[in-house]
């Protein structure tokens, strides 16, 4: 039960620090004048503190076993630099919470879709009408959001 609490306040958590990510990097990119540049400067510190992490655990990069991944398993990567590149550029348009509601929106939908199939390795989940009611009421939530 424990573990459990524990993972449901991880996740709270990492909803804290996806928004206070964005103001930061919203406020560097002001303070640099180039959105591109504060990409850079987010990615450049996340690399170096895992990559300190590494060394300390002394847990080197398996470059073989890395040139045998399959190929869709490099768009992580990719599908981080994409969000933290929109936060970058739509904050400043859309505000925060119109950002986060539709960012949400947009990932509980894949989601569920993700989850009915089990794709990527998650755990089959079958839609329910249930599932499909909460991510509605998420979409109402972003129209109040919106025209509030």
């Amino acid at each position: 039960m424990f573990s459990y609490v524990l993972f449901v306040v991880m996740a709270l958590l990492t909803g804290v620090v996806i928004a206070v990510q964005t103001g930061i990097n919203s406020q560097l990119r002001e303070f640099l004048a180039s959105p591109l540049q504060a990409v850079f400067v987010s990615f450049m510190v996340g690399t170096a503190v895992v990559a300190l992490a590494l060394v300390a655990k002394r847990d080197p990069p398996p470059l073989a076993k890395w040139a045998s991944m399959p190929w869709w398993m490099w768009l992580g990567g990719l599908c981080g630099l994409f969000i933290v590149s929109t936060n970058i550029i739509v904050v400043p348009r859309l505000g925060a919470a119109l950002l986060t509601s539709l960012a949400i929106a947009g990932q509980l939908t894949t989601a569920l879709v993700l989850d009915h199939y089990g794709a990527f390795g998650f755990p089959v989940h079958q839609l329910s009408l249930a599932r499909v009611a909460g991510a509605v009421l998420l979409l109402a939530g972003v129209v109040l959001i919106r025209y509030n």
